[in-house]
Order: structure tokens, then sequence, then C-alpha cells
């Protein structure tokens, strides 16, 4: 398995993570087609937010990112969006 965590701050953050709030079904809609998707989570914290993603493959990771990313312009095309951390790498233990 692989994990994914993005962690989101600076300008445009809320107006970022108000938009997965404010479509919050859709967004789960979405990431359940993803076949090998094991779990995704969004969460805001005091400076902005992150996502922790959990897949099968990377491949799978990969295709998370894009549907992030389509839905992320469907909502915002014309905002410019937070600044971004990126953290990835191969999962060792997973506990559900």
């Amino acid at each position: 398995m692989h994990v994914i965590i993005r962690t989101y701050y600076g300008k445009g953050v809320k107006q970022l993570f108000d938009i997965g709030e404010a479509h919050e079904a859709e967004l789960q809609g979405l990431m359940r087609q993803i076949e090998g998707l094991v779990s995704y989570t969004l969460a805001r914290n005091g400076h902005g937010g992150f996502s922790v993603t959990v897949c099968r493959t990377k491949r799978d990771i990969k295709r998370t990112l894009q549907t992030a990313h389509d839905f992320l312009a469907k909502y915002a095309p014309e905002k410019s969006l937070a600044a971004m951390q990126i953290s990835e790498g191969k999962v060792i233990t997973h506990i559900k």
C-alpha cells in the first residue's frame, strides 16, 4: 500500500476547505469510485488543513490526485490554490 499526505497552507486555504466541506457528499462519491482506494481523509487544522490518502498502489494514488484536481477545477477554476507540502511513501502498517 501507498500513502500520500498533502498539507495545505497560506493564501486561499480557507476557501479550499470550504469547497470540500460544501460539496462533501460529491467528493466522497468521486473518491469511492476509485478502485484501490483504502481510505481518504480531509481535515482542517489551525494553519489550513491536510488530506491523507491510502491506496493499494501508486497508480491508485495518482488517480486520487487527478480526481481531487478535477473536483477543485470544477468549483474553483479561477482561484489560485493554497500552497501545498507533499509527503508520500510506502505503508508499513495500516490499522482499520
